[in-house]
Parts: C-alpha cells; structure tokens; sequence
C-alpha cells in the first residue's frame, strides 16, 4: 500500500488525474471503476480539464460505477447517474453507452445485481477502482457488520451514512434508505485501487482502516490485503499517520 499526504488541493487532484492518464496511455481501453461523492469532484474537474487539453482520451474506456440508491430514477437530480453525467460524462469525450451505473429504479433490484455482476465478469476486471472512505468505514456501500457480501448486493444504508448525504436531499426522510452497490469481494479484484480521503474528520477512520486490525466492521480495512492500493490523502484525512 503506497500513501501519500498533500498540503495542496491541487496536487492531490492532480497526482490522482495523472494515474488515471497513465494508465490510459498505456491501455486506452482500461476499464475504470468510479465513485461518486464531494472527494472525487476535484479529480473528475481535472481530468475533465486534461481532457479538454488533448493530455487525456476517454473515447476506449468503459466504466462501472460503484452504486446507486434504490428507488431514484434515472434522472433524479440526486441520482448516480445523474451526478455521473453532470460531474464528468457530459463533459469528456467517453461514449455513454459504455458507462455503466447500478440502475436504482429497477423492477426487480436483485436481477439487476445479478446482471451487473454478469457485466463485470464478462467485461472485467476493473483495471482500477476509484474510492472514497465514509465515516463508518464503508466503500462502495459497503456498510460494517459481521459479515460482507462478496457480490453486486442490495444494502440497508446505517443512520450514519443517510445522515452523511442528507445534506444533498431536502430533509433527512428524502435520502433513500437502500442502495445497490458493488460487493467487497467485487472490488478487491481490480487490478489497482484508488483510494482517495479529505478532511479532518476521517482522520479516525483512516487510521483504523490502514493501520488496525482487518475486520468486516470496517470494510476498507479488507484494503490492506490488496497487492495494488494508492492512497491519497489531504494533511487533515492523515493527521493521525505516523
């Protein structure tokens, strides 16, 4: 596990945007598993501006994202797919038939997760994983407990997590209480994972989940047994490193 530790903004942004576009230089047809959240906005920004320069191509690459509530539509303007489509998509030059997103709304939400990981099989492996970390230790939606599922799932969202997010919603009642995400299991095959923190309040968390005891009731914790994880921090998410 490779962790580096940034004063600056932008040279987080930038050191993460720079792996991104090295690995598509080598593979243009990378597969790229993405993540939603305020972390990657600044990463999105960059490689949107990169992009924008001629730096960066997207137009081989195919992505999965991580998850999605259950219960939004589409076009729900508090959806994945539209955070997705608004954050990046819409502004690079990837053909959406090749992005990919949990869908929320489906009629029958475990066929969808059964496709979606049929998808990934059939596609994958993910050559390299976007992630953020949530307060409790969650990736993906992966939320801690005595066991996780290993596959594309249907989670009940903790208190913690919907009061996290409620702050994009109207009230706390509007945040979805179930979410399709990708299983532990799912995203400890990509070949290389990105692991990327900000603010002083993970703090705590980052320290249990890189340095503690590997445990289910923290799920990235699970991290620390991949042989390919960067992490990037800001001074404040990495205050309690050694």
């Amino acid at each position: 596990m490779n962790i580096y530790t940034f004063r600056d903004e932008e040279q987080f942004v930038q050191t993460g945007a720079n792996l991104i576009s090295s690995l598509l230089h080598t593979n243009p047809r990378a597969t790229l598993g993405l993540a939603t959240g305020s972390t990657p906005v600044g990463l999105y920004a960059k490689l949107i501006e990169m992009n924008r320069q001629g730096l960066v191509s997207f137009a081989q690459t195919t992505t999965y994202n991580l998850d999605e509530y259950v219960g939004l539509p589409e076009n729900h303007p508090e959806s994945y797919r539209t955070f997705m489509n608004e954050k990046f998509f819409n502004h690079v030059d990837i053909q959406m038939d090749r992005t990919h997103v949990p869908n929320g709304n489906a009629a029958d939400p475990e066929a969808e997760c059964l496709n979606y990981d049929k998808m990934l099989e059939e596609f994958g492996p993910v050559d390299l994983q976007l992630l953020g970390l949530g307060h409790n230790g969650h990736i993906g939606f992966n939320e801690p407990g005595e066991s996780l599922s290993g596959g594309t799932h249907v989670v009940e969202l903790q208190e913690k997590t919907r009061n996290a997010n409620a702050r994009f919603f109207p009230t706390l009642d509007d945040v979805p209480t179930h979410a399709i995400t990708m299983g532990v299991a799912t995203i400890m095959k990509a070949r290389q994972i990105l692991l990327l923190v900000r603010g002083e309040d993970k703090a705590e968390i980052v320290h249990r989940a890189l340095t503690g005891p590997i445990t289910t009731e923290c799920p990235a914790s699970l991290l620390q047994c991949h042989p390919n994880v960067v992490v990037l921090l800001d001074q404040g998410a990495g205050r309690l490193l050694v």
